[in-house]
Formats: C-alpha cells, sequence, structure tokens
C-alpha cells in the first residue's frame, strides 16, 4: 500500500466495550468470552508503541508491534489483561487506549488489481462516499491517483492510502489487514450488495526481515501444464493440440522467449475400478520442469494420442481427478525458482464427475478446486469440445461447471469449442499458448505476436495480473507499518471486479472444529433418509457437538439451533452460511434441499483436510505458536 504523502493520523477509537471493575478470567487461565457468546474469546489489536507491562502501573516487558491480535483474560479501569494465545496464561497488562476491540476476527486482502484501477483508502466512510458517488467519478479518481503518484494530495481530499501497485498474495504472504468496522451497502453504479470496510494495516514481517530488492522482469517465465482426456473419443482432438503447441514452439525456438516457456502434461481418463482396461485415472506424463529443449515436450504429447482402448463408465469422465493432479502434484516452485505465470490447460470433451458419481475418485467440488488453485496463483483454462455425441443438456452441464472452474479473479477461462471442431480447437491453443508466451515479450520490451484485440481482454488482464503477482514477489512489496482507513469491496468505478476480499482468520484449530463438525454431520446426514430420521437429526447433531465439546481444543457452541450454530465464530460476519441458515424446520422440509446441502459440505470437508495437511498456508501470528492456532486467511466462499 502507498500512502498518500502526507502525516499519517490515528484518530482516537471508540471505547472497548469491556467490562468495568475487575474482572477474573474464566476457567483460570482462558481468556474472557465476547458478551452473549459461549466459546468466542475477546480480542485486541494493539496500537502503535502499546507497551506490555508486568502488573498495573508495573515494570516494562517490551512493546508490541502494531496491531498484534491479543486475547483479553481480565479487565479493570484504564486496564487490560492481555497474551497472544489461547491455551497459554496472559503475559501481562497495556493499557486501555493503547488497544482496539477486534470483534469479528476477519481481515481485508487485495486482489490482483489487473483489470481495474488501484482502490483508495479514505480517512472517513463520508469521504469514501463522496468519491463514489461523485457524478464525474473515473475522472476524480483519475485525479486523486496522479495526486498520488506526485505525494501531492490535498489534505481536504481525506486520502489516507493507495493500494500496492504491484500484487501481494495474502496466502503466500500473509499480512494483517483486519477490519475494524464495516457497513453492508449497495453500490451506486448498478446497486448490487456492497460492503464498505473500515481497514488497518501491518505486515507480518519477521524480526530483523528485509523487502526483497526491486528489479526488472528479465526472469519472468511460464509454466504450462496441458490435462488432456486420453479416453477414445479424444484421439483426433490431442493431434491437433500437438500440432498446434509444435507451430508455437518452433516459432520460439533459437529465441530468448522459448527458454522462458516450459510445458507439462498430465492424462486423466476414469474410475479403474469400474473399468480396470483403461489402465489408470490420471497419469503425469510429462512433469513441468525447465528444459532447453522441447522435444520431449511434443514427443509426450504425441504419445498422449494413444488414447484408451476401453469405454469409461458413463459418458463424462474425471476430468476434476486430473485438474487437482496438475495443481497439487506439479513443481510449480521449480526447486526454489517458483514459475512466475502457472496455467493449466484442460482439453476434454466430456462434463466432469458430480462429487456423487461413485466412480468420481474426490468429493471435491469446482468452486473449491478453482479457489485452491487461484490461491497458488495457478489459472485454469478450460477447452470444452461440444461433440454431437453429448448432446445440449450435456453440453450445457458441462458448460457451467467448467465456467465455476475456470475463473482467475474476475475473469472467466472457458472456451467452449462448437460442434467439436479440431480446427477451432487447434487455433483456441495456439492463441492461449502465444498469449502467454506474450506476457514474456511485452515483460521484455519485445513486441508481441498478438494485438490486443486478437489476444481478448480476459488474456491481457491474465497476463498482466501474473506479471504483477510477480513483481509483488521480487519487490518484497508490504503495506506500510501503520495504515488506517475505509475502502469498498467493489471498485469504485467497476461493481463488476472485486478489489477487497473480506476472509475469516481462522487458527488450525478452528479449521479442524468446522472439519469433525462437517465430518459427523455427514454421516449422521446419510443416515437421514426418512421423514421421521430427518425429524430427529437434530437431536442427534445436539449430541455430537456435546461430545466433541468434551475435546478442549474444539470450541464448540453445545446450545445447537441451526447446522452450524455450533460455530459461534462464524456468527455476525458479512455472509450468508448454509449451515447457519439450515433449521430443523428446513432440513425436514425436502430430501432434494438435504441432498444439496450435504453435497455442499462434502465438497468442503475435501478442502478443509487438505489445508489441514499443508503446512504451506499457515502462519504463526507470534513466536512459539503452538501448531493448533496457526493462522490462516479463509475465503469466505468456501465456508461452511
Amino acid at each position: 500500500m502507498i500512502t498518500a504523502g502526507k502525516t499519517l493520523f490515528l484518530s482516537a477509537l471508540l471505547g472497548l466495550g469491556l467490562s468495568a471493575g475487575a474482572v477474573a478470567a474464566q476457567d483460570g487461565d482462558r481468556p474472557l468470552l465476547r458478551e452473549g457468546r459461549e466459546t468466542v474469546y475477546q480480542r485486541v489489536l494493539t496500537r502503535p508503541g502499546a507497551t506490555l507491562l508486568d502488573a498495573r502501573d508495573g515494570e516494562e516487558l517490551r512493546v508490541y508491534p502494531a496491531f498484534q491480535p491479543l486475547y483479553v483474560f481480565a479487565a479493570e479501569p484504564g486496564w487490560v489483561q492481555v497474551g497472544p494465545s489461547v491455551s497459554a496464561p496472559p503475559e501481562g497488562w497495556v493499557t486501555e487506549d493503547s488497544v482496539v476491540e477486534w470483534k469479528q476476527n476477519i481481515v481485508a486482502a487485495f486482489t490482483n488489481p489487473a483489470g481495474r484501477e488501484r482502490q483508495i483508502l479514505f480517512e472517513s466512510e463520508e469521504r469514501l462516499r463522496d468519491l463514489m458517488e461523485h457524478e464525474a467519478l473515473r475522472e476524480m479518481q483519475d485525479q486523486i491517483l496522479q495526486e498520488i503518484e506526485t505525494g501531492e494530495v490535498p489534505d481536504e481530499r481525506g486520502v489516507v492510502a493507495a493500494e500496492p501497485p504491484v500484487y501481494v498474495n495474502i496466502v503466500d504472504q500473509l499480512y494483517l489487514m483486519p477490519i475494524l468496522d464495516f457497513t453492508q451497502d449497495l453500490h451506486p453504479l448498478n446497486y448490487d450488495e456492497n460492503l464498505l470496510m473500515e481497514v488497518a494495516s501491518v505486515p507480518l514481517r519477521a524480526e530483523g526481515e528485509t523487502a526483497a530488492p526491486s528489479g526488472g522482469t528479465d526472469d519472468f517465465d511460464v509454466g504450462i501444464v496441458f490435462v488432456f482426456d486420453t479416453t477414445q473419443s479424444m484421439e483426433p482432438y490431442i493431434s491437433r493440440t500437438q500440432s498446434a503447441v509444435e507451430q508455437v514452439v518452433r516459432d520460439m525456438r533459437g529465441s530468448d522467449i522459448g527458454d522462458h516457456v516450459q510445458f507439462g502434461v498430465v492424462g486423466f481418463r476414469d474410475s479403474i475400478e469400474a473399468a480396470p482396461a483403461l489402465e489408470y485415472r490420471t497419469r503425469t506424463l510429462l512433469p513441468l520442469q525447465r528444459r532447453q529443449d522441447q522435444t520431449e515436450v511434443l514427443a509426450t504429447i504425441r504419445a498422449a494420442t494413444r488414447v484408451a482402448q476401453a469405454d469409461s463408465p458413463g459418458f463424462n469422465e474425471d476430468s476434476l481427478a486430473g485438474v487437482e493432479d496438475a495443481i497439487d502434484l506439479t513443481d510449480w516452485n521449480g526447486g526454489g525458482d517458483p514459475f512466475d505465470a502457472r496455467i493449466v490447460i484442460l482439453i476434454t470433451d466430456a462434463g466432469p464427475k458430480d462429487a456423487r458419481d461413485p466412480n468420481a475418485r474426490s468429493a471435491i467440488g469446482t468452486k473449491e478446486l478453482q479457489r485452491a488453485a487461484q490461491d497458488k496463483g495457478i489459472a485454469v483454462m478450460t477447452l470444452h469440445l461440444k461433440t454431437t455425441a453429448g448432446g445440449e443438456a450435456q453440453h450445457a452441464y458441462a458448460a457451467d461447471s467448467y465456467r465455476s472452474l475456470s475463473r482467475f479473479q474476475d475473469d472467466t477461462y472457458y472456451y467452449g469449442i462448437e460442434n467439436g471442431s479440431p480446427q477451432a480447437l487447434e487455433a483456441t491453443v495456439k492463441r492461449l499458448v502465444t498469449a502467454m508466451s506474450d506476457v514474456i515479450r511485452r515483460a521484455q520490451d519485445e513486441t508481441p505476436v498478438l494485438s490486443s484485440e486478437e489476444t481478448g481482454e480476459e488474456l491481457v488482464n491474465l497476463g498482466l495480473a501474473m506479471q504483477l503477482a510477480y513483481l509483488g514477489r521480487k519487490q518484497g512489496a508490504q503495506v506500510p507499518d501503520v495504515i488506517r482507513g475505509w475502502v469498498s469491496e467493489k471498485a469504485i468505478e467497476d461493481p463488476s471486479r472485486l478489489a477487497i476480499e473480506p476472509r475469516l482468520l481462522v487458527t488450525k484449530n478452528e479449521m479442524a472444529t468446522m472439519a469433525d463438525l462437517l465430518s459427523n454431520l455427514l454421516d449422521l446426514g446419510e443416515q437421514s433418509r426418512s421423514a421421521e430420521d430427518a425429524a430427529s437429526f437434530f437431536a442427534q447433531v445436539r449430541d455430537v457437538v456435546a461430545r466433541m465439546a468434551q475435546n478442549p481444543d474444539r470450541l464448540v457452541n453445545t446450545d445447537v439451533e441451526t447446522l452450524g450454530g455450533a460455530l459461534e465464530f462464524l456468527e455476525d460476519l458479512p455472509y450468508e452460511s448454509q449451515l447457519m441458515l439450515t433449521t430443523e424446520e428446513r432440513w425436514s422440509q425436502s430430501a432434494m434441499n438435504r441432498r444439496q446441502i450435504l453435497d455442499a459440505m462434502r465438497q468442503k470437508l475435501v478442502q478443509y483436510r487438505k489445508w489441514l495437511l499443508d503446512p504451506s498456508v499457515w502462519t504463526r501470528l507470534y513466536p512459539g505458536a503452538p501448531d493448533g492456532e496457526y493462522v490462516f486467511a479463509m475465503p469466505f466462499d468456501v465456508l461452511p
């Protein structure tokens, strides 16, 4: 985030609302509960200069960094007893005016700014609204951004900062931008629902760590993994793909560009348990790695034309298993030198198997898989061959599924090939690969092969997004040590673009609690077939929650009125939770409704278990934090 060229002044915050008089922490060394909650503890954020003392008016122990999240163990007039861990005793005392209450434990994350303007933070909600409702919005926004660039912003604008011009991925590099307050509103341009948020910010930087040096884009490179449907019907299309890639590689051969575009190949078929003659469900045919000679790539694609000699069980194939392997099993870090642009290109003439299909490998859904890819900086593109064998209904199902899978930020990379035209497929593959290699040409100030019109707006945006993410990593882009202001969730000038994404800062223990609850609910729900079963279902849910509550690491509310009622930390968030909305009455209404709820839970559970086992997504907030208190900035769209 770039400050607006003026001294940042933190105005007085509202009072903490902590209880007056001496308040002892319940359960001995447990933090205080939030009012009206059984399992959610009071938390605060430190202001700049907050000093930890061993007692009220006691000896100084240390100075906290700005916006350090802390639990509240006790409160007296003017003083708060705090500590960083829910499972350890308090560290000491701070003055009440040196901390600010943090109710929701939600943080904001910048989306990639490609395809929209940099967003501006204002000192008040009123100043933000003034710009959003200005009759010459775009002109005024451009003027303010120019003033920020020159460091000459008039005080009366009320501007405190602008977002970084490059992209910082909150999953790769957790930064704390806590949301202190928010207002649910309508965007004045199209009346879509929108959040106006007051955010504060500080980077999580290790002691002594400095930002990486800035630099150019000479070493920017692209990793492309093809995910091929290698079932019988795909034989002519794989050869067309090979032809298109061969032409692109031949054009790049002998140039610097050729060394900066690398390929991998994953093949998928279907369940070998249902049809053993298929030989494999998924297989990495060629790993993504840096090569001087692309002959091996072309040979592998040619070999992939040896398609299955047996029929698959059903028309739809297990394409999601192939994409999942391309995302999870590919070495996108390049042995310590990460690929800067990361692309998965799925080519198939069938739809994906539904999670309810007994021959599907995984219960993960397209939304969860898309989110996992995007958080790793991977864009999934789908080339869907609409052959006559599928039929309109099947094509519509496949297209809807693949559009959900093939989103990156606010653009969609789904390409339906009408009538399964081999010529159209070859042309599309060539355009996609050439567009990605043009990103390197532009980065090196070379003339691109395709014009912007030939490339298409969505691919231009993707190339810019990948380059901004690369620059953010290389330049060590950070938010400043202290900033506070109001910002819009959706882009001020374009409400179709998400600018600031709210996320819930969950601990590993909290995610494990969500996973345990979903697992238990699924087991019970699958047994709830009849109307009589549905009537007793909630009684069984309460029994399960009561058993979970016996584990001190599983903070659940036993007073359950909805399916998600046990997860109190999900309440009061600016999103609608399916579990929180599912009452006993709604659960009993229809078998179809129950089926949809269970399917959604199953897909989320698969993703939660993957995150729990992936150490790269977890960050400790303080030295010595126990494993269960490592945190992850969890997107709202995959909450239960």
